[in-house]
This record gives structure tokens, C-alpha cells and sequence, in this order.
């Protein structure tokens, strides 16, 4: 159906004042600092003694905007520091923020202000993919144009941002849909152009009819249906581009070996690109020797014998059969079902000059997504039945030496070679000529990029009758999107209905020209993006090299799994190409990968419908789940939140109630990253971290309350058994420094980082008064422990710090008590505490049972005969082990361990 958008205003320029005009605003300016009702210590020097709600809200509406300011500051790269770049995959700017969005940024906020602790220079950027087709649709339902659509959910999504305490990296932001940003897309792509690996050809397209857009394969559901619109997709033949991921396949694949261990989704990535055996040539087709014009590529799993094909072998199913070809009716009247048909059309290789016929296949299918096939009888048994019963002739080009090794025979120049040789020099000379010798696998299509729809990077190609295919000038970038005003969602893409933007001259011979209308699928844009942090205002470049080389790879990336294949897969690819270009000096954009799990909440359905009702429908009183109205029986399950299963969860709601810092610990502690949390807010979890922070203050008014009582600290006033609390308590805070700050580097486990840390806050609740007034150890620990809980907790960790930093009679003098807690560097274990001790405490298991302790010199713990020998000899082995039969005993020095296997 002809779509009956109108354009509207000049093509270029309109649009690009529209988005820098509204852009303008939205850039994060500093708020001015609210004022509060002065009742907490860092305005009147008075400390609250408890941490009720109240103060909670003005500890966190008095940080809020000061902890902002001091992240966001803007510095210049300092090449000599080390780096850390931590990086969240940014939102589509949807209009509002949902748990999963919370939950990945409070992940990536909270390592980056741990690294920049530890005196990383950290970016932890943040942008938005704006480009795509809900913000089409809304142009379609609500007469909204798409920018400013966009523009309305971006600065919505901004100050959620600001609400939620999360403090990015702001003035690297990027915006997908801006000229400037799309500018360099389109660059990347010609560079992609000029390199072959990008190419149109018709294909069956998956083509969804609510959106009226093309769908790549991997958007596609199991059930047939869009991923976006959940219309049932239909097939149909298009003129689509394609960018020829398959060219980089086998150094993709091969490059996960180099990577650290990303918690399955190497394999996952392994997985979608298959084993990379064989490759793809080109073909010439004829018909009664004639060239047609047409081209072929077609896969072999042997590349080596090629000088052995006998046919080229294609589905019925193949667009040559179905599409616009010119050779359609020849093969339609050839094909025959069920059967081989050997038809009259042959095919030239263009890397041999051989001619063989192409022959339709009686399978449906070949192996994974191949459709067209080289038959080489010498490798494939099969091929060889299919050649002797059509009558075609082959040549034997394999020979089995006596001792085994196979040698490729009767083949030009690689005659003579090994099967190893020839297949390098094959694929070798196929690539120099770009004629195809990528090695890649069966599984691996090449990626579809074309969307036949307005919102998103027009693709810088004009086509012209006499020249074809002609790139845009380099100087001529961006091809900027025209100010189409009116928008139905049927027929064709938008753009047609742009005359004096479609309508162009051809860059080579000036005649008259058309522009591409097809629009680049929203996955191009955000396989780089994650570059151009690192120089987002360039004007001359996509980014600069030097800086690129600094801070890639991106230290540390999260998100969703949802996007562990096609996303991480189309980036790497990018980051591949741009290495290749010396634009980078890093192949993998990526180190370390995690993945966070989902925030899923309770669905209740109509069994009879499958209708999902909204809480507030449900009777919740009873044994089972009710429908209030009917009371028909309900199915109960934890899903991911979604507007349309009525259990989201608003996180500013959250906030109001439980407040910034407990909604992050919450998300923090629920869970490790990778599993799901089961949102319930009266679980353990929330009531448990509330209870905490409150317990952390109370640490801090005790200390403030001993250290202003009048009584001076003296540490020599302790007594024997004082002293050896403070030292257990040293020890503690030691250890709790050296787990916590693995679980903060290693496997970012912040769940079981929170555990340590309640640990610690539980034994210095234990301490005795004269140890809390007297002793170094007691201070110091508190101190520590405001530290460590600021990534994650940061607005009370700050006015705990403030507290602590105006706090009489001081006994610690390594902390910076005159700068706040986020400036702090993070707590490193003492020195005295990492040396060897004189005797290691050997745990004792008697028949895997725990019965004690006993202390063993550190020069003999290691030693199973001398372990075995002075546990025999204690006091635990007298009583427990004498006059036993003991059968075996195992020592475990790594975990200073010994298990004694007796007879009972």
C-alpha cells in the first residue's frame, strides 16, 4: 500500500536544528544544590544518633547532587595513569526506567567509583541508542515525530538517571540518532564498502506486516513471530544489504581463546559462528554460453580439491527459482520434484575458469543454513552418486600416499601440495582476488542490515543508471535524514516520499541519481559505539587512534543475555574490521564480560484466557490466588517484568519508600549478577540491608559518643585481654579487605561482598566500650568499613564519613579525613598482616567430621608425615585419635587441613 507521508521543510538542515536545538537542553548541566532542612551533621556539625527515615531522606537529598558534581567533573585523559573502562550497554531511550535498567547501572556505577578509589582513571560513559522502530510507531499512533519523541524520553530518562543517584561519565555522552554521531556510522560503512565487505543482493527476507519491515534472522521467535511487533513474519524476496560477517568468522572464532573465561558465553559465541572448515567462491552463471550477468557464491567443506568439482548444487527453494532473476523461468521449467535435475545453466569459477553445470537439488534442505552447494565427488561420496547418476564427468584430485598423507593431484599450481597447503593457498588466492576463501562455517549467514523504515542512519549509496552502485563522498557526509512529517506505518520506507532528498546527482557523472531509502538496522549503530566513547567529540574522525588505544579493550562490560550473541557478535566483528584499518590497536573490544540475570516479578493469569490481571485484581488473602471479581483460580509465575504482565515495579516509587541507598544495596545483595532476582520486597533482602545501614550508624555514634565523653583515647589503657580483641578485630578488618576487594575484582559476587562486610559491621558491634574509646583497631576498622560500603551505599557512607571526619580526638592518621569518603583510596591490607606467621592452625576432620585446631609450625605444614605425626602427639589427638585404627588420613595444605579416616 503507498504510504502517504508527506515531506515537509528543507532535508537536511530542519532536522538536524530539531534534534542539536532539543539535544542542547537535555545535556546535563549542574543543578544548583538544594537547600535542606538543616538537621543533619554535614550542615550543623550536630550528629543524628539514629538513621530513621527522615534522616535518610536528607542524608540523601543533601549528597545527591554533591556526589554528582564530584564524578561528573570533567579532566582531561591522563595517558601516564592506568585505566579502567567500565561500560553498561546503553538503553533504547524508551521513555522510562524499569528494574532491569536500575539494576545494570547500579552494577557498573558502583565498580566504577571502586576503581576510581583504587586510582583508576575511570570512564563509565553512558548514551543512547537512539535510533528504531517504536519510535516510528509512536509517530504513527500519537502523530509524534520520531525525534522529538526520542528527545522527550531522553531528558525524561536523564533526570531518572539523576533521581537514582547513578553518576555516568556525561560528558562523553553520545546520542545514536545526531548527525554527528550517524556521520561516522555512515563512514565506517563506506569503509566497510570500499573493503568488499559490503554487498546487495535479493534475498527471502523475513518481513513482519505489522511494522512493515524487514526482520533479520536472529529477530525472528521460535514460534515465527517478531521479536519486536509479535506478528506472525512473512517471507518475501528484496534487494537487501548485507555486511559480510562470514569474511571474518574463523578470526572471530579463533580470537575466544584469548579472552577470559565470559561464564558460558564463549561457548555461546562459538556456537553461532559454527567450525570454520570451508569457504565460499564466486561464480559466473551462463545459460547456451551466454553470461548472464548473474552471480553465484557458493560453500565447500573442502576447498583444497576445488580443481574436482563436477556441479554446483542449489535448493529448490533458492531465490533463483523465487526471486526477480533473469534465469527464474529457465530454472522453474528445468526443475524437477523430488529429483536431481541437471539443468542447462553452468557456472565459471572465477578463481579455476572451470565450467560446470548447476544442478537442483531433490533435498529441501542442506546441512544448517546452506543453500547453495559445490559438488566435489573426490571428497563427498554423496557428490560422487549424484555426478555417476546425472552423467557428469569429474576428475580424481586426492591421492593417499603410502604412508598416509593425502596430496592434492591434477589441480594447476597446487598440484604436488598437501591438503593443508592447498587449502591455505586456495583460500589465499580467492581473498586477494575477493572472490570469496573466508573460512567460515555452515551455520554463519552474512548480516542483513537493510530496514525499509524512516528512524534510522540512511545508508550513504546512490544508485545511478550509468555508473550503478555509487558510494557518497567521504566529503559529503552525513547523508542527513529528511524532516518527513507525516508518518502511517504502510507501504514503502518514508523516504520515498522525500522527492527532493531521494532525487540527487550521481558523485561520478553528475546525472540524475536516486539516493538509498533503505535505513541501517539500529545493531550498526551500537557495534561501535562503545569506540567513540573514548573520543565522542571529533569532528575529523570516528575516534581518535591514540585514544582508542588507551582506554580500549573496555575493562569491564555488562548487560543483559539477551544480547549475548547477536549484539556482542556484531561489535567484535566492528572491532575486528577497525583493527584491520590500523584504526585500533586491540582485535577484541571486550576483556571481561558480565552478565547480569533478570528482575522478575509474580504474573498472575486467567487459566481460562491467559489474561494477565493487574495486583490489585487479585485476591491474595487465601491459601491460592483468586480472581477478585470471579474467583477463578489463577496461574502463578515469576516472569520478567513487562508493562503488558501488569508486574513492573516503578523504581521511583521504590526509592520513595526505602530510598536510594537501600534500593541499591538491595539489588546488590539479592542476588549474584548473573542469577534472576525473585522481586519481593518483603524478603529477607530488604528489611536486611535496611537493618544494616542502621547498624553501620550506630557503629558511628558510638564512636563519636565514647570520643566526645570527656575521657581522652589511650590505647595503653587496655588491658591483656582488650589488646587481643583489638587484634582479632585487626585481623578481621584485614581479611574482610582482602575478600571484599576480590569479590569486587574477580567475580564481581557483590552479594557475597555485602555478606563480609555485615560480617565485620556484626563483630565491631561486639566490641567492649573501653576498646571502641581506647583502641586504633576499632577506629580504623569503622573507617574502613565506611569505605568499602561507599561504592555501593554512597550517600550514607558520605555523611557517615563527615561524622567520622569531625570526630574528637581521632586516632587513625593514614585516613584523608578532610576529603570525602569517595576520595578516599580504597583500604589495602596491611602490610604485617600478609607475612607468613610463625604456626599455621591445621583443622582436624575425624571421618570428614570438624572435632578442632591445632597449631603446627609453618616449616612443618606442608609436610603430611610431621602434620600427622604432631596432631598424634596434641592434646585433640590424644582424645580423639588414641587406640583408634586409622585407615587413611589426607592432608590439604593449601586450606591447612588434615581428615583423619578411622575404623568406628
Amino acid at each position: 500500500m503507498q504510504s502517504v507521508c508527506q515531506r515537509v521543510g528543507t532535508c537536511s538542515s530542519c532536522l538536524k536544528r530539531q534534534l542539536n536545538g532539543f539535544l542542547g537542553l537535555v545535556k546535563w548541566q549542574r543543578r544548583p544544590v538544594p537547600a535542606c532542612v538543616k538537621t543533619i551533621y554535614s550542615e550543623t556539625g550536630k550528629w543524628e544518633k539514629s538513621y530513621g527515615l527522615e534522616t535518610r531522606k536528607r542524608v540523601e537529598n543533601w549528597w545527591l547532587p554533591r556526589i554528582k558534581e564530584q564524578f561528573c567533573r570533567i579532566s582531561e585523559t591522563d595517558k601516564s595513569r592506568p585505566k579502567f573502562y567500565v561500560l553498561s550497554m546503553f538503553p533504547y531511550p524508551s521513555g522510562k526506567l524499569h528494574m532491569g535498567h536500575v539494576r545494570v547501572y547500579t552494577i557498573s556505577d558502583a565498580v566504577a567509583r571502586f576503581q576510581k578509589m583504587r586510582g583508576m582513571q575511570v570512564i563509565n560513559p553512558m548514551g543512547w541508542d537512539a535510533f528504531g522502530l517504536p519510535a516510528e510507531n509512536a509517530a504513527v499512533e500519537h502523530g509524534l515525530h520520531p525525534a522529538s519523541w526520542t528527545q522527550s524520553n531522553i531528558q525524561h530518562m536523564r533526570e531518572q538517571f539523576d533521581a537514582l543517584g547513578l553518576s555516568f561519565t556525561w560528558e562523553r555522552e553520545i546520542t545514536t540518532c545526531l548527525p554527528e554521531y550517524y556521520r561516522w556510522t555512515q563512514y565506517l560503512f563506506l569503509k566497510l564498502f570500499e573493503a568488499g565487505v559490503v554487498y546487495q543482493k535479493e534475498a527471502l527476507v523475513n518481513w513482519d506486516p505489522v511494522d512493515q519491515t524487514v526482520l533479520a534472522n536472529e529477530q525472528v521467535d521460535d514460534n515465527g513471530c517478531s521479536w519486536r511487533s509479535g506478528a506472525k513474519v512473512e517471507q518475501k524476496y528484496l534487494k537487501q544489504w548485507f555486511i559480510k560477517t562470514t569474511a571474518y568468522a574463523k578470526a572471530m572464532f579463533d580470537a575466544l581463546s584469548d579472552l577470559p573465561e565470559w561464564y558460558g558465553i564463549k561457548e555461546m559465541q562459538a556456537n553461532w559462528i559454527g567450525d570454520c572448515i570451508g569457504c565460499s567462491l564466486d561464480f559466473l552463471l551462463k545459460v547456451n554460453g551466454k553470461v548472464t550477468g548473474e552471480k553465484l557464491a557458493a560453500y565447500t567443506y573442502t576447498p583444497e580439491a576445488i580443481y574436482g568439482a563436477s556441479h554446483l548444487y542449489i535448493l529448490p527453494t533458492h531465490r533463483l527459482l523465487h526471486g526477480n532473476s533473469s534465469l527464474k523461468e529457465v530454472f522453474q521449467k528445468e526443475f524437477i520434484p523430488g529429483k536431481d535435475a541437471l539443468t542447462s545453466v553452468t557456472a565459471v569459477n572465477l578463481l579455476t575458469d572451470q565450467e560446470i553445470p548447476v544442478v537442483i537439488s531433490a533435498k529441501n534442505n542442506f546441512e544448517n543454513f546452506l543453500d547453495t552447494k559445490i559438488g566435489i565427488p573426490s571428497t563427498s561420496a554423496e557428490d560422487a552418486a549424484v555426478a555417476k547418476n546425472l552423467g557428469i564427468s569429474f576428475t580424481e584430485v586426492i591421492e593417499t600416499m603410502p604412508n598416509g598423507l593425502e596430496k592434492v593431484i591434477n589441480s594447476a599450481e597446487i598440484t604436488g601440495m598437501t591438503r593443508q597447503e592447498a587449502l591455505k593457498a586456495i583460500t589465499q588466492q580467492a581473498k586477494n582476488k575477493r572472490i570469496g576463501g573466508d573460512l567460515t562455517s555452515d551455520k554463519l549467514r552474512d548480516w542483513l542490515i537493510s530496514r525499509q523504515r524512516y528512524w534510522g542512519t540512511p545508508i550513504p549509496i546512490i544508485h545511478c543508471q550509468t555508473c550503478g552502485t555509487v558510494p557518497v563522498p567521504y566529503e559529503d557526509l552525513p547523508v542527513v535524514l529528511p524532516n518527513v512529517t507525516t508518518f502511517t506505518g504502510k507501504g514503502a520506507s518514508p523516504l520515498e516520499t522525500a522527492p527532493e532528498w531521494v532525487n540527487c546527482s550521481c558523485p561520478r557523472c553528475k546525472a540524475a541519481a536516486r539516493r538509498e531509502v533503505d535505513t541501517m538496522d539500529t545493531f550498526v549503530d551500537s557495534a561501535w559505539y562503545y569506540l567513540r566513547y573514548t573520543d565522542p567529540h571529533n569532528t575529523d574522525r570516528p575516534f581518535n587512534s591514540d585514544l582508542a588505544d588507551y582506554w580500549m579493550p573496555v575493562d569491564l562490560y555488562i548487560g543483559g543475555k539477551e544480547h549475548a550473541v547477536m549484539h556482542l557478535f556484531y561489535a567484535r566483528f566492528f572491532s575486528h574490521f577497525c583493527h584491520d584499518l590500523k584504526m585500533t590497536k586491540h582485535k577484541e573490544p571486550f576483556h571481561k564480560l558480565l552478565v547480569q540475570g533478570l528482575i522478575k516479578n509474580q504474573t498472575f493469569r486467567l487459566t481460562t484466557t491467559g489474561q494477565c490481571l493487574k495486583r490489585e485484581e487479585v485476591d491474595l488473602t487465601g491459601t491460592e490466588p483468586v480472581h477478585l471479581k470471579t474467583g477463578e483460580n489463577l496461574q502463578v509465575a515469576w516472569e520478567k517484568m513487562s508493562k503488558s504482565k501488569h508486574n513492573g515495579i516503578d523504581p521511583e516509587d521504590v526509592v520513595k519508600e526505602y530510598g536510594i541507598d537501600t534500593l541499591r544495596l538491595y539489588i546488590l545483595f539479592a542476588a549474584p549478577p548473573e542469577q534472576d532476582i525473585l522481586w519481593d520486597a518483603k524478603t529477607d533482602a530488604m528489611p536486611g540491608v535496611q537493618r544494616w545501614q542502621t547498624r553501620i550508624w550506630m557503629l558511628v555514634t558510638k564512636l563519636i559518643e565514647a570520643r566526645s565523653s570527656g575521657t581522652m583515647p589511650n590505647p595503653e589503657l587496655l588491658n591483656k585481654k582488650e589488646k587481643a580483641e583489638a587484634r582479632r578485630i585487626w585481623e578481621q578488618k584485614n581479611l574482610v579487605i582482602s575478600e571484599v576487594t576480590e569479590y569486587f575484582t574477580k567475580d564481581h559476587l557483590f552479594n557475597a561482598a555485602i555478606s563480609r562486610l555485615m560480617s565485620l559491621t556484626n563483630i565491631l558491634h561486639q566490641a567492649s566500650r573501653p576498646l571502641i574509646l581506647h583502641s586504633t583497631e576499632f577506629e580504623d576498622a569503622l573507617a574502613s568499613l565506611c569505605i568499602m560500603v561507599a561504592p555501593m551505599a554512597p550517600h550514607i557512607a558520605s555523611e557517615m564519613w563527615k561524622g567520622l571526619a569531625h570526630m574528637q580526638n581521632k586516632l587513625c592518621t593514614h585516613h584523608h579525613w578532610d576529603v570525602d569518603v569517595l576520595h578516599q583510596s580504597w583500604p589495602k591490607v596491611d602490610p604485617e598482616y600478609l607475612q607468613p606467621s610463625d604456626v599455621v592452625e591445621m583443622s582436624v576432620l575425624i571421618n570428614n567430621k570438624a572435632c578442632g585446631k591445632v597449631f603446627v609450625p609453618q616449616q612443618a605444614a606442608r609436610n603430611f608425615e610431621e602434620v600427622h605425626e604432631l596432631v598424634l602427639q596434641s592434646e585433640l589427638g590424644v582424645k580423639h585419635l588414641q587406640g583408634r585404627t586409622i585407615k587413611k588420613a589426607f592432608l590439604s595444605p593449601r586450606t591447612a587441613l588434615i581428615n583423619f579416616l578411622v575404623q568406628e
